[in-house]
């Protein structure tokens, strides 16, 4: 039997932390640059007049505030042909136009830097990047989804302003799949340490091999760089718990060489009695404070990480466990944009995404297909989320930024990605790719073999403690046969099949050493691909794109995807409670959806539009309806203004299950409701009711604790309600918005990915009753006032305080 056994890990973030001697300072650089949407000679000039260019705060999409690019008459605007033309081709891009954006930032760096070793840090730069310092280029990305630092130390000029240029180019509409935003889309700060004895980039390494509930063993490596003449150097290690109490703090002498001035040390191996394991349910984290001392007992450097203490395992028999116990990994991939936000990394935007997710049940999220945010996985780790942390889409120059061979990245790219990433324990697989074996024209000419092989070899290297997979579409040798599992499904520790499920079984019989995790499946099959698996034996799946997103349309005026469980404002559709009646089966509930038609949708060879549905209670008088119940109880009844129209049993058929069909519904003003029962009596009920006409609006806030720090936000949604305060779904009304007090308006949303309207100023059009306006804070604490207001509609004026 073959079975891999990982333990412990972490949450990472390099987080540093200055100690009292300022030896680390983290200074955030994402506020006052100035920006330029379009190419631009001598921008990179000290010398250049950027007076009249936008002020901006980092993160930033400028992509999201361009307008949308129709295609012409008699062009095609689908993926059926994507390199029929450029303006079909940004079907895919969220019919934006490709171009280029500069970045200017101007600042005097602190006359005490001098001799200072002092980096700029940037975490990306989308879709690739160059950066200049007075004019010269000191660094770049050719793949904009991970960071990079430059040191600046001798570059900067004391005692006068310093101009920091970035040029961020979005390249051809071919060298994405999706829209993938553009410009400084995440963030960028600036550190100071000392030159002598400092950490290097990602240094610490945290794992623990040994782990119980009695207790467990904690290692913590370091990767330091020293240019002193010593024979040893001390190094501090603190390990505190989430409460804050101090639960180690040992002070080593690490043995030097001085024939390698940068060396990887085992700097502490602590053990934790009775450990706070961490797990979806419970997700504890524990904070490493790793100081290196100077020879008179300062510090001279100092980096700190949370990291989570618990083990999982794989096996053919029983898919993962994580600290001994069976977990179905039940999740969403998704790219990593955030609706009206673009690419803009906001964590506050993705928290609100991850809290959603885990309402209905999800405890996992695949990256697909690149890394996201290192914030992104300190929520992941806050909340107990299982991440598959993915590398690349195809292994191919094309989509790898276009500028630079592949086989020129990934030896970089590669050791980047798991420093980076390795320590948070919410990652329990990496995934170097998605969708590769259909190409023999990849690098060595063997369906990916050799490159994935190359890969792993390096990234076992920084990490040995996870599988590592590729995720496959399809799962057949090639194109023409699905006979046999591609190659590289055999190489890979976990066989990740896109949709094809259906293959487990008989995979497994032929190669009983095999893990089965189905990383991609689709709405269309929403019910049947989860328990027709033997969820007893897989790892579990993803749900392709629940979330709506933009990019990857299947043809305008739609600006993207549209098959997901929640639209692209993150209001749940119908569907959505299907997931929630699979993913939390001990949690009662029923939905009403009601059939408004079909999408039959088709991509990548599998079909994946599903029924189109709504849930209210306002139709053509007359009307005979088709509807679902979406239920994991027992059965449901049906009532139509108090009056029975039957009782059906769910089923434990795995296509029809949890999923109840009802046709001929006939409509009648009033109220429509489902009583779910289980063991006879009821558990979850869903009415829904004829509403009349909107008279005001109201307005629900997301945010209690919105923090004055510049980057916060402040999701508001706006309800168009009747007389008894009913959501008025076919309320269609123009809202404008207006802000007073220390915030701004950074993005307006509905859920119609059919809207012409930008996600950018202050006005938006309700759908389905519904629009939300986020704000951003600034870094100034004070009362925010938001007036909403509409003809015919009572306004709203809510007051938010900002702290």
């Amino acid at each position: 039997m073959k079975r891999i056994t990982f333990v412990l890990w972490a949450l990472m973030a390099i987080m540093p932390l200055a100690a009292a001697d300022n030896s680390r300072i983290v200074q955030n650089f994402n506020f006052d640059w100035r920006f330029h949407a379009g190419d631009v000679a001598d921008a990179q000039s000290v010398s250049f007049d950027d007076g009249g260019w936008q002020s901006v705060v980092v993160p930033h999409d400028f992509q999201i505030s361009q307008p949308w690019v129709a295609p012409a008459k008699g062009e095609k605007a689908d993926n059926s042909d994507i390199a029929s033309n450029v303006k079909s081709r940004l079907s895919s891009r969220g019919f934006k136009e490709m171009g280029i954006g500069w970045y200017r930032k101007t600042f005097t760096p602190d006359e005490a830097w001098k001799g200072k070793r002092i980096l700029l840090d940037f975490e990306g730069i989308m879709l690739v990047g160059d950066v200049y310092l007075n004019g010269e280029r000191v660094g770049g990305t050719e793949y904009g989804y991970l960071g990079f630092d430059i040191d600046v130390s001798k570059l900067l000029k004391f005692g006068q302003p310093n101009v920091v240029a970035v040029k961020a180019n979005t390249q051809n509409p071919e060298n994405s799949r999706w829209y993938t935003g553009g410009g400084l889309f995440r963030d960028v700060n600036l550190i100071v340490t000392a030159p002598q004895q400092h950490f290097t980039r990602h240094p610490l390494y945290i794992t623990t091999p040994k782990v119980s509930e009695a207790q467990a063993t904690v290692i913590v490596q370091a990767e330091m760089a020293c240019y002193l003449r010593v024979k040893d150097f001390k190094v501090n290690t603190k390990i505190v718990d989430g409460d804050g109490n101090t639960v180690s703090d040992v002070t080593n002498d690490i043995p030097y060489n001085r024939g390698q001035k940068v060396n990887e040390y085992i700097v502490d191996s602590v053990t934790i009695n009775s450990p706070r394991l961490w797990s979806c349910e419970t997700p504890h984290l524990y904070k490493a404070i790793v100081s290196i001392l100077r020879p008179d007992g300062t510090i001279a450097d100092q980096v700190c990480e949370n990291f989570g203490v618990r083990w999982f395992e794989y096996s053919p028999e029983f898919g993962f466990k994580l600290n001994g116990k069976k977990v179905l990994f039940k999740g969403n991939a998704n790219h990593h944009t955030l609706g009206a936000l673009g690419a803009a990394a906001y964590p506050r935007a993705m928290e609100k995404r991850i809290q959603l997710l885990k309402q209905f049940g999800f405890n996992h999220i695949r990256t697909s297909h690149n890394p996201y945010s290192k914030s992104f996985l300190d929520l992941c780790d806050k909340y107990g989320m299982l991440v598959v942390d993915e590398l690349y889409d195809k292994w191919l120059t094309q989509y790898a930024g276009g500028r630079t061979e592949w086989l020129n990245l990934w030896q970089h790219d590669v050791p980047e990605f798991v420093r980076r990433d390795r320590n948070h324990p919410s990652v329990v697989m990496w995934s170097l790719g998605n969708e590769l074996q259909q190409y023999w024209s990849l690098p060595f000419a063997d369906w990916g073999v050799t490159p994935y092989r190359l890969q792993r070899e390096l990234l076992r290297r920084y990490d040995n403690t996870r599988p590592v997979t590729v995720a496959m579409h399809p799962r057949g040798r090639n194109l023409k046969t699905d006979s046999l599992p591609a190659p590289l499904a055999l190489e890979t520790d976990i066989a990740s099949y896109n949709y094809r499920y259906m293959y487990f079984p008989g995979d497994s019989r032929r190669f009983p050493n095999m893990i089965f995790y189905q990383s991609e499946a689709n709405t269309a099959m929403m019910g049947p691909n989860f328990f027709e698996m033997d969820l007893d034996k897989v790892v579990g799946l993803a749900y392709w794109g629940m979330i709506d997103y933009l990019g990857e349309s299947n043809g305008w005026p739609a600006k993207g995807w549209v098959q997901g469980a929640f639209d692209v404002s993150l209001e749940p559709k119908p569907i959505a409670y299907l997931l929630w009646s699979m993913f939390k089966p001990d949690d009662p509930v029923v939905h009403i959806g009601i059939i408004d038609g079909d999408d039959n949708t088709v991509w990548n060879d599998v079909k994946v539009g599903s029924q189109r549905m709504s849930d209210h209670w306002n139709r053509k008088p007359g009307s005979s309806l088709s509807l679902y119940t979406y239920t994991n109880a027992d059965e449901v009844e049906l009532l139509v203004n108090g009056k029975s129209i039957g009782v059906k049993k769910n089923t434990t058929n795995p296509k029809g299950r949890n999923k109840i069909k009802w046709d001929n519904v006939k409509y009648e003003p009033g109220y429509i409701e489902a009583v779910a029962k289980k063991g006879g009596k009821v558990v979850a009920r869903h009415k829904i009711e004829t509403t009349t006409d909107a008279v005001a609006l109201q307005a629900t806030p997301d945010n209690e604790a919105w923090k004055a720090d510049g980057q916060d936000l402040q999701h508001v949604r706006i309800c168009a309600v009747d007389k008894k305060g009913r959501r008025v779904q076919g309320a269609q009304n123009d809202i404008t918005f207006t802000v007073e007090g220390p915030a701004e308006i950074v993005g307006v949303i509905n859920g119609d990915m059919n809207s012409e309207e930008l996600t950018v100023g202050n006005k938006r059009r309700l759908y389905k009753g519904t629009a939300t306006v986020i704000l951003r804070s600034t870094r100034e604490p004070g009362k925010v006032t938001l007036v909403a207001t509409t003809d015919g509609l009572k306004k709203v004026k809510q007051v938010y305080k900002t702290n």
